[in-house]
Order: C-alpha cells, then structure tokens, then sequence
C-alpha cells in the first residue's frame, strides 16, 4: 500500500469517532447507592477478610468447627464464607469449604434431617442453609429431605388441622423438647424460605409445605400485642407493646408482677422482637400489616447497638446479626428512633462490629449466654451482618 494512501486511511480511522459521536449510543452511567460510602465499605471488607481468614484458620481437619455434636456450628461458618461480597469463596470452593459440606452431608440421617443426637430441627435448618448458599445441584437430593423434615415437624398439638394450643404451627427443637419457641420458628421460616426453589419444580409440585398461616398463628402469640393476641401474660404497656417473647408465656426477658391483681405481664426484648420481624418477612405479612408495624415500633422505640436490648451482653451478637438481616429484608434504610432521630444503621452496625473484632479478626462474646463465647458462632454472626451491610453501603 502506498505511504500516502495508508497516512489518510490512518487519519481516517482516527477521526472516525469523532465525527459520528451524535449518532452513537451513550453509555449508561452505572448507578451509585443513594449514601454510598466507598470507603467504609473497603474497611468493612478489610474486617471480613479478616474474619474469613480466622474462620479458614481454625477448622478442625474432619471439616466442623467447634463440635461435631451440633453440625448448625458448621453450617453458620460456610454461610459466611458463601457470603463474602466478591463471591470468590463461593465461585471457588477452597479445600475448607469442601471438608465442611463433607461432613454436613456426612451428618444427613435417613429421615432428611442434619443433626447427631439432639436439636434435630434447629441443626437441620442452618445446615439447609448452608446447602442453599453453596448453590450446588448436586446438594438438592438432600437438601430436599432437609426441607421435607423441617416441614414435618411442625407443631400441632391436640385435633390434628386445628389449633388447639397456643404453640400450633410453631417449630421447636425437636427430639425430646416437644414444644415450639420463636427462636427454632425462625430458622425453620427461614430455610423453607431460601429453598422454595426445591419444590417449585412440576414433578415436586404436591410436595408437602408448611401451613404457612399456622406459622403466623404462633408467631403473633409469641408478641406482646394485646389486638391479636388474648393470652392473660400479653402486657400492652408502652415498654413492652408490639416487642416479642421466646415462647407463649416464657420470655428470656422476665415479667412484671402487679402488686394488685398479682398478674404477671411478660418483658419484650431484643433479640426477639427481630426474630418476631425477620419471621413475619418470611411469612410473607407486608409492612402495613397492623403485626408488623407493631415490631417495628417496638423495634424504633429500643434501637441501640450497646447491649441486647432487655438481655444486656446475653446474645449480644445473635441480636445484632437479627438486627442486620431484619431490617435489610424490610427494606428499612433509615430507622427512626422514638426521638425522631434518623438512623443510617448499616453504618452503626459496620462501625460497631470493627471496634468488637479482636487482633486476631474473630468476634467473641465475654458473657458466655447461648454459645457466645464459641468464637466460630459469634465470629460467623458478625460476617454475615457486615456481608449484609456491605451490600447496602
């Protein structure tokens, strides 16, 4: 080609764009969170990476962390590791993970459920999941008689269909502890709710469920809300009204005794009253629902991320862990305190949880209440919040 000719198709070329750039598409810009905060966000991920790395570290070569006896304690590490934002634990499978979900399958009975000797329901439903965060087919088979046991053991105590007891539609621990507690409830609701997918296929479709409506029977007789629930411990003062209970007529939290009628009204607390919200999420009540915007009164009027509120230090970082993912599934990006104020939680949380991490990147709990002092439970509680918060910044 001669110098000249190839000189002007060069220039050409060059000015090609320029001289078309009216009739070229524009590029969309990618979208940027209202509130993004770039640079908490690279803190936060410093912190789960450093978290991960203690989680990686201190596996027990059969692949659990802390006991074999309770495989949930395993199961909440590889939720965690599953959740790291970029997604290269899930993408990618290290050797850890592996091992992990080798002995969580390894711990499947005959009968679907996840367990060793006790707590079926409750190591059931946090080893299921586990199996829906890997997204791994080949887990279905039994990942699906997971669900299937979770859904049989739904209490119903009396006439079978009717409900009899103010426990009815509840789940509980399973084995030996017969009755339901909002606690089991919540992580029951919560694998059938993660893995939906498991029976929606044509083939699956008479697949038993859980009677859903049942559920929400127990839950609303777990809450201090005098409209819809008549149980004679329901206190419909303003400290307590609209908060949740750990079981009808239990509450983690105490009651109140009046010196007149010798009444005892029982205490709303923390920990539970985001179970309460988290659970009615997954019964799919909507935010107008007179239950709902009762817990999140309950829920506005003691935020604080000091203590657990009602609890103090006592499942302290379960609370917070509730706190995250329930008001990230409600869509709640601002909460307003009793007082007006306006709270950007996401950012509380991260900035709480950073100052708990200890040198060595776990999270530990100095009072010992519900495991809180086994450091793989509290140190996959706060991961999977930043993972949650992380999202949101």
């Amino acid at each position: 080609m001669r110098p000249a000719l190839l000189a002007a198709l060069l220039l050409a070329a060059f000015l090609l764009p320029a001289t078309r750039a009216a009739d070229a598409p524009k590029r969309t810009p990618i979208p940027v969170p209202l509130g993004h905060d770039e640079s908490l966000q690279h803190e936060v991920q410093r912190a789960i990476d450093r978290g991960i790395a203690w989680l990686l570290a201190n596996q027990n070569s059969n692949g659990w962390w802390t006991t074999p006896d309770h495989p949930a304690v395993t199961a909440l590490p590889l939720v965690a590791l599953n959740g790291e934002p970029s997604g290269k634990y899930l993408n990618a499978p290290t050797p850890a993970i592996q091992r992990g979900y080798g002995f969580l399958l390894a711990s499947a009975k005959p009968d679907g459920g996840i367990y060793a000797t006790n707590m079926a329901n409750y190591n059931t439903s946090i080893s299921l999941l586990a199996l829906m965060s890997a997204n791994r087919p080949d887990y279905d088979a039994v990942a699906r008689k997971a669900r299937a046991f979770i859904v049989g053991t739904q209490v119903d105590f009396g006439e079978k269909g009717r409900l009899d007891t103010p426990f009815d539609g509840g789940v509980g621990y399973g084995n030996k502890y017969s009755h339901s507690d909002l606690n089991n409830t919540l992580v029951a609701l919560e694998a059938l709710h993660h893995s939906k997918r498991l029976v929606a296929d044509r083939q699956l479709a008479g697949a038993k469920d859980l009677d859903w409506q049942a559920a929400i029977n127990f839950l609303q007789n777990c809450q201090n809300l005098p409209a819809f629930n008549k149980e004679p411990w329901v206190s419909g003062d303003a400290a307590n009204k609209g908060g949740f209970i750990y079981y009808p007529g239990n509450s983690m939290a105490g009651g109140v005794t009046n010196s007149a009628t010798g009444r005892v009204a029982l205490r709303s607390y923390g920990s539970a009253s985001y179970a309460g919200l988290l659970s009615y999420i997954y019964a799919d009540l909507k935010r107008d629902d007179a239950r709902v915007a009762g817990v999140l009164d309950w829920l506005r009027a003691n935020y604080t991320l000091a203590e657990n509120p009602g609890m103090g230090p006592q499942g302290y970082y379960y609370y917070v862990h509730l706190m995250t993912k329930a008001l990230a599934a409600a869509g709640v990006n601002e909460l307003e305190t009793k007082d007006g104020t306006k709270v950007n939680w996401r950012r509380e949380v991260a900035l709480r949880l950073m100052n708990l991490q200890k040198p060595d990147g776990s999270w530990l709990n100095d009072n010992a209440r519900w495991w809180e002092k086994e450091t793989p439970l509290t140190t996959s509680y706060s991961l999977i919040a930043l993972e949650l918060v992380w999202r949101g910044l």
